[in-house]
């Protein structure tokens, strides 16, 4: 795979910023081409574009990473090669997500700590360098998964962060007004709302991804609907901790 470039929309407010673009290191592509990884996530890579988000974020060799809800460890195994054996990767699962396929990771990846705990916990035995979510905030507004004050989710995140540290936050976008009963139902949240809802916290907005946005989602369908599934339209959000 050649080293590709993503463009990024520099932030410090919800509107809009001048694009730069940034290339994928080759700790980054050597990671998203290693052969040994699942044929599943390799044949998902065309919609995920693993690259793009691995670059985004900062993920570097050496780094302490906080992953929230890792699931089958899509994004946890390329991390994990990312910051090689001076990092570490502590994978935070909601308990009542818990699989066989979490377990594997912590038994796979030497440089990789699985934990269970009740959903919105924020509890890592180190400062982490970059704290990830990807696909999984708004689901922190789910009742059914487990209560979570998200505030309180947002400050332990920022307390949990070196300063300096990034928060990335990745999600589906939703339509202008959508309240909790319209995430449960459409598994999206508004761009703007975590913009909100993290800066309260104390972050500040550095940059925005523009790599996973679709235009031709009009926001409307459940994201597990088979007509816009795996072709949702995406933001990516870098949080920066001040220092």
């Amino acid at each position: 795979m050649r080293s590709s470039m993503i463009v990024i929309a520099l932030a410090a407010t919800i509107g809009a910023a001048p694009l730069v673009a940034a290339p994928t290191s080759p700790a980054v592509s050597h990671a998203v081409e290693d052969a040994t990884r699942p044929k599943a996530d390799r044949d998902a890579d065309a919609l995920r574009m693993p690259a793009e988000t691995l670059a985004f974020a900062g993920v570097k060799p050496g780094m302490t990473i906080g992953e929230f809800y890792p699931g089958s460890g899509y994004f946890t195994r390329m991390i994990s090669d990312v910051v090689g054996p001076k990092g570490h990767v502590y994978a935070m699962e909601n308990v009542k997500w818990k699989s066989p396929d979490t377990d594997k990771l912590s038994t796979g990846l030497n440089n990789v700590s699985v934990d269970a705990e009740p959903f919105g916990t924020v509890r890592f035995p180190a400062p982490l360098d970059l704290a990830w979510v990807t696909q999984n905030y708004h689901d922190l507004k789910i009742a059914k998964y487990g209560p979570v004050d998200i505030a309180a989710f947002n400050r332990a995140v920022f307390a949990a962060l070196k300063p300096g540290g990034v928060f990335f936050v990745l999600d589906h976008e939703a339509p202008a007004g959508t309240d909790d009963a319209g995430i449960a139902k459409l598994h999206r949240i508004e761009r703007a709302q975590v913009i909100r809802e993290v800066t309260a916290a104390g972050f500040k907005l550095q940059s925005e991804g523009s790599f996973l946005r679709r235009p031709a989602d009009d926001h409307t369908l459940p994201i597990f609907d088979k007509a816009i599934q795996g072709k949702t339209d995406q933001y990516a959000l870098r949080f920066v901790k001040p220092r």
